[in-house]
């Protein structure tokens, strides 16, 4: 499917006239982040200040996701409640005490709009912060108005279901680990499939957008998160994520993080095995050659490390559960001090959604089995997917 209709953000399309007069009246509120932007980077958040009078509403409060709504906070920092410095409002964490909204935090909002960009990834938060809110709305009437973004790892699904004694803010419903939908899509899959239908749920579609063609050429990329600083970096980031579970440097602290992975004790024969290994896999969009780093954050801080760096050659023809699992693999095999960062593999078992894939990795599984393993599954949500796609 090719379109030939300009493209137009979710947050383009709710500020066109007859779409924005939907609000006249409501006391609005915004759950959003700094990737909360049109396509010339203009905040949502101003965008929907300026047009109050026009749409006759009234913005009431801003709500916080990770990172918060001007994205200050570093990776799992707890957010605090504050005053927008900007435009004076008040803003609503939904990362600290609260993750789930209470009703006093809804109780002066008729419209909850979401402008969230998500990167497909099951173990990025912002995806399971729109589950709660969801969830809260629907609990109080609340009426809720996601506003669509790309979805830059397109339509693939990767990676085991989550087992739901696994639940937790990486991951609290049964989705594979990527799951090849636009953030709109899976506000109506969650709606359908999860909360019975019970959410006054309206989606701004995006104009204009091919998912064979995931991230529009001309859509400049805002970080989501301060270590996702660009579409490969999310692309790879579904996979390499995974690395937080064992002791190595997933390359928070350098200038490639989740492109990069090192550790003080692997040496040029450890390094020149992983990328043998990885190169034997012929991974698809990726190269590989060795790379010495010391991270400024994160594991193995200020140590220099011996490491790989994976480089994108096509960025979409890349497989990044799949390449993430190679590189566990490849580490595991080539260095006995590769160990899980907890001694229980509580974190990989949180991550990948499954004990399965910590399992087989101990068992000596290779990459390719464990692909084989999950591949099922994830074509069967697929198939449930497909369901709720409207590109």
């Amino acid at each position: 499917m090719h379109q030939t209709e300009p493209f137009r953000l979710g947050i383009e399309n709710l500020l066109v006239p007859e779409v924005l007069e939907t609000l006249r009246g409501a006391r609005v509120g915004l759950l959003t982040h700094p990737a909360g932007t049109d396509a010339q980077l203009r905040s949502t958040v101003d965008l929907l200040v300026a047009a109050q009078r026009r749409g006759g509403f009234t913005m009431t409060a801003l709500l916080g996701p990770e990172h918060g709504v001007r994205g200050a906070a570093p990776a799992g920092a707890a957010v605090g409640d504050a005053v927008d410095a900007r435009t004076g409002l008040p803003v609503r964490s939904l990362y600290g005490a609260t993750q789930k909204p209470t009703p006093a935090m809804l109780a002066d909002l008729d419209v909850l709009v979401i402008d969230l960009q998500d990167i497909g990834t099951r173990f990025f938060t912002y995806i399971w912060t729109l589950y709660l809110v969801l969830e809260a709305a629907a609990e109080v009437d609340l009426r809720v108005v996601v506003l669509d973004r790309p979805n830059p790892l397109g339509r693939g699904a990767e990676g085991f279901l989550l087992e739901r004694e696994l639940a937790s803010f990486v991951g609290l419903r049964p989705i594979p680990q990527t799951h090849g939908l636009t953030i709109g899509e899976l506000a109506a899959l969650f709606r359908e499939e999860l909360l019975g239908g019970a959410v006054d749920l309206e989606v701004i579609a995006m104009s204009g957008y091919d998912p064979e063609d995931p991230w529009p050429a001309d859509l400049p990329w805002v970080p989501p998160s301060p270590n996702i600083p660009t579409r490969g970096t999310a692309v790879l980031y579904a996979g390499t994520g995974l690395l937080e579970a064992v002791t190595v440097s997933e390359g928070r602290g350098t200038a490639l993080p989740f492109r990069w992975f090192g550790a003080p004790f692997l040496t040029e024969a450890h390094l020149d095995e992983i990328c043998e290994r990885l190169r034997a896999a012929q991974l698809p969009g990726v190269l590989v050659r060795p790379m010495w780093a010391t991270p400024t954050a994160g594991d193995h801080r200020d140590a220099l490390c011996g490491g790989v760096q994976l480089h994108l050659t096509d960025v979409p023809a890349v497989e990044g559960v799949r390449t993430g699992l190679h590189v566990l693999a490849a580490l595991r095999d080539a260095s006995p001090e590769v160990r899980w960062r907890e001694s229980d593999g509580r974190w990989i078992d949180a991550l990948s959604g499954t004990r399965c894939t910590r399992q087989m990795l101990e068992d000596g599984a290779g990459a390719e089995e464990i692909v084989a393993a999950w591949r099922p599954e994830a074509e069967r949500f697929a198939a449930t997917a497909r369901q709720h796609h409207r590109y």
